[in-house]
């Protein structure tokens, strides 16, 4: 059996524990500002995309770790439950097999 931290997986996760989320979000960002520059094309809608790429994953496990109970999700992000359902309906959130 082979050893965890041995993993590419696991050093993978090794690496970003020790990185903030805001520090690998500007390495990203930077990248495509950098590709942008190269390829010398606009980048539209950027705010929204950022935040779609960022929420939609942040709402998906927080409703997989509550088991789909939108109501103790939405408290866990601080947020009303319409809210999260507004959200849950724009991404398109498919909430079988989360409970």
């Amino acid at each position: 059996m082979e050893n965890g931290l041995n993993h590419p997986d696991s050093l993978l996760v090794a690496n970003l524990q020790s990185i903030s989320l805001e520090k690998l979000v500007r390495r990203k960002l930077e990248v495509l500002f950098q590709q942008k520059e190269e390829a010398d094309v606009e980048l539209n809608r950027l705010h929204e995309i950022v935040l779609e790429q960022v929420e939609k994953p942040l709402i998906e496990l927080s409703l997989r770790a509550h088991r789909g109970n939108q109501v103790k999700t939405a408290q866990m992000l601080g947020i009303n439950r319409n809210t999260l359902k507004k959200k849950i309906d724009l991404y398109k959130i498919k909430l079988k097999g989360l409970r």
